[in-house]
């Protein structure tokens, strides 16, 4: 397993440097890093930035000249706050980090029990039903399940029952003056964990149903009844545990996505996550944290894919890593 993870992480390295460089070039060619200065009466300012961020210079070049900074941990200055673009990022990442970790762990539970249920029972009303449910879930586009969420799980309640506070709040992940994990953060994580878990609720149900009823059809599913193995003993040990590595591989995959993923979320709650951060960036025209931004998007894809393979290893002996 390390010779593999080993492996995987030498190989990964051209495919980091070729995504950067195509990162690089495309926001350079699409935002001028200079927009706001051009409108400095300051006649040097225009010609003094540009020598100094060397712009002037070919891009391959501007690029090797970013490229061995950020390996270095200078990632820049933001034109749009003025601060440090790794802190920026690293105080979005961690926040973004708690509604991935919590909404897939979440979202995986439920969608196996779902997947579980729906296939054992294939077919009868509850299985219809779960299916209803999952194409609903899938059709509704986050921003409106936010919404829905807010009023029927924190102002409607507050209003009917004569509340001082919302039983759940929808600003930010703290209140102000609360840190850490307590009930306050409890309160503000429900509701943007659910608005975030029900399309992924809808779509891994599905997957797992789907992976589930291939595994019970199969040869040695029947060979197991056949020898009188209980139902249960059947559901759990031999079909749910061969459909786990499909399904983990998708969860693993997905939640790479989540990371830069969740732009709807976190400006429906106020929450100063990854998302939000490029979603700012990019109105800005802020370049300077568009390509660490991205940089750090794509690390996070590869680092998920290889967890997403080794777990598929891990669960399936069939797999050679080799």
């Amino acid at each position: 397993m390390l010779t593999f993870v080993a492996r995987r992480l030498a190989t990964s390295v051209p495919v980091v440097i070729i995504a950067s460089f195509l990162l690089f070039w495309a926001v350079r060619a699409t935002f001028d890093p200079l927009a706001k200065l051009r409108q400095s009466h300051d006649p040097t300012a225009l010609p003094r930035e540009t020598a100094r961020l060397g712009l002037n210079r070919p891009v391959p070049v501007q690029y090797l000249r970013w490229m061995k900074a950020f390996v270095t941990g200078d990632w820049g200055t933001s034109t749009r706050t003025g601060g440090a673009v790794s802190t920026m990022i690293g105080s979005a990442l961690a926040t973004t980090a708690q509604l991935v970790v919590w909404g897939v762990l979440f979202a995986a539970v439920l969608a196996l029990a779902v997947g579980l249920y729906s296939a054992s029972r294939q077919y009868s009303v509850g299985d219809y039903g779960f299916t209803a449910l999952s194409y609903l879930g899938i059709a509704m586009p986050a921003f409106w399940v936010g919404l829905i969420l807010i009023q029927a799980l924190a102002i409607w309640p507050q209003q009917q029952f004569g509340m001082a506070d919302p039983p759940l709040y929808f600003i930010g992940l703290h209140s102000p003056g609360s840190r850490g994990v307590n009930l306050d953060y409890l309160r503000h994580l429900v509701l943007p964990v659910l608005t975030m878990t029900v399309g992924l609720v809808a779509g891994w149900s599905r997957f797992s149903r789907a992976a589930l009823v291939e595994s019970l059809g199969s040869d040695y599913v029947r060979t197991a009844r056949a020898k009188g193995v209980p139902r249960r003993r059947i559901l759990i040990r031999h079909a749910l545990r061969n459909s786990l590595a499909p399904f983990v591989t998708v969860v693993a995959m997905d939640a790479a996505l989540l990371v830069g993923g969740l732009v709807v979320t976190e400006q429906i709650y106020s929450i100063p996550g990854m998302g939000r951060l490029f979603l700012d960036s990019m109105m800005a025209g802020d370049v300077f944290t568009l390509v660490p931004w991205m940089l750090v998007i794509a690390l996070a894809m590869i680092l998920f894919n290889l967890l997403a393979d080794a777990a598929y290893a891990l669960l399936d002996p069939r797999v050679n890593l080799r």
